[in-house]
């Protein structure tokens, strides 16, 4: 289903946590010397972009999902979701991540934000009028007025190197 306009924003940071999803995955094995660097990058990323991302979530778009009886499950999961990825953001911030955790930080990111695309934002358009969709969409574009809107680079440690 083509994403409604409202959802863009979402997913388009979406799309930037995934890259950093992919790259760390096509990195293994993460270098130990390579470490600080990975985690500096997630810090990075959370603090511009996905602290607005969830507060976003959280405050506007899983609300209006509550609506919906059938979404209930689902919303909570994704709640217990950014706590857990909370948790490995701070990880990242005080350097206390190992090289194992940072496919595992992947992959529980990677599958919340495939859950958000594929159940939650599909079931939200088919379920909300698209007069309450607009509005959805200014409340968001409200809350993510302070997220960067540039990609973070990739440093020396953290691009994708050719494979061999």
């Amino acid at each position: 289903m083509l994403r409604d306009k409202s959802l863009i924003p979402l997913s388009h940071q979406h799309q930037r946590a995934l890259a950093l999803c992919v790259r760390i995955d096509r990195a293994q094995p993460i270098r130990v010397s390579d470490l600080e660097s990975w985690q500096a990058e997630i810090e990075q990323l959370y603090e511009q972009e996905l602290k607005f991302h969830f507060s976003a979530e959280e405050q506007v778009l899983f609300p209006a999902a509550r609506q919906f009886s059938e979404l209930i499950p689902l919303i909570e999961e994704l709640i217990a979701d950014h706590a857990a990825l909370r948790e490995s953001f701070s990880q990242a911030e005080s350097r206390d991540m190992s090289p194992e955790d940072l496919p595992a930080f992947a992959q529980q990111l990677s599958e919340h934000i495939r859950r958000e695309e594929r159940q939650l934002f599909e079931r939200m358009q088919q379920l909300t009028t698209a007069s309450k969709m607009q509005d959805l969409g200014v409340q968001l574009a409200d809350a993510l007025k302070d997220a960067s809107q540039s990609c973070i680079l990739p440093n020396e440690s953290t691009k994708l190197r050719p494979q061999r």
